[in-house]
């Protein structure tokens, strides 16, 4: 019936529905407590299995015992909460972008998302866990390998088993970078230096934790006074 309308040309208004989900203290720790009750569990049922095939003359199963990783699920998790590293960073992270030596770990250009070379430092919590991980398996070409040369294309299951453990609801494996950042953020770290280790390439995207920050707000306009 209308031929035109200028409607088109009004702009929608643009509202910043952007959540910043990462753990409190309390989720943290339940975290931690899942992981640990996992790792307990395993262990003992890897125990009750061997019994079960020696008593009946089987090849028994490597012994969980004196291990610290009971599998791949536990130093991902660390990786992740300690580098802010995209789950997909983490799969495909190789050994040989990984200086022990120095404490860093190399994103490399075909890796990132942003498409750019970014080296992440190692906090001790990083440094152990890939230390340690690397102690156990020695050989392999990638970090996390589900089988010689194949990388892990996922942990949701696993990860969704834990979060359902600890009773943590609402919160994804993307989360941990929001989660890295923001501690960052709330200990005083500068934005810039929160957007070079997260491998933003516009600012604009690390101005989402800035709200987390408002000493540093109350700080500048008390110059003032």
């Amino acid at each position: 019936m209308i031929e035109k309308h200028d409607l088109n040309k009004v702009k929608a208004i643009k509202f910043d529905n952007t959540v910043v989900r990462y753990l409190n203290p309390q989720e943290e720790n339940a975290l931690e407590d899942a992981v640990r009750i996992r790792n307990e569990e395993a262990i003992t049922a890897r125990k009750s299995a061997n019994e079960f095939r020696q008593a009946r003359g089987y090849d028994l199963f490597p012994s969980l015992e004196g291990v610290r990783f009971i599998d791949h699920v536990e130093p991902i998790l660390l990786l992740a909460m300690n580098t802010g590293m995209r789950r997909g960073e983490i799969l495909s992270l190789k050994w040989k972008n990984v200086d022990l030596d120095r404490k860093v770990l190399t994103i490399t250009t075909e890796n990132s998302k942003s498409k750019k070379l970014r080296h992440i430092p190692l906090n001790t919590k990083a440094y152990d866990a890939l230390t340690d991980w690397k102690a156990q398996n020695p050989n392999s070409e990638f970090v996390f390998e589900s089988e010689p040369g194949i990388p892990f294309k996922d942990v949701k299951k696993r990860f969704e088993a834990l979060l359902k453990k600890a009773e943590i609801e609402n919160f994804r494996f993307h989360d941990f970078r929001h989660h890295f950042a923001s501690k960052l953020v709330m200990l005083g770290v500068d934005l810039n230096t929160v957007r070079e280790l997260l491998g933003h390439s516009d600012l604009k995207m690390t101005l989402r934790y800035a709200h987390l920050a408002p000493e540093h707000k109350a700080e500048a306009v008390n110059l003032l006074g």
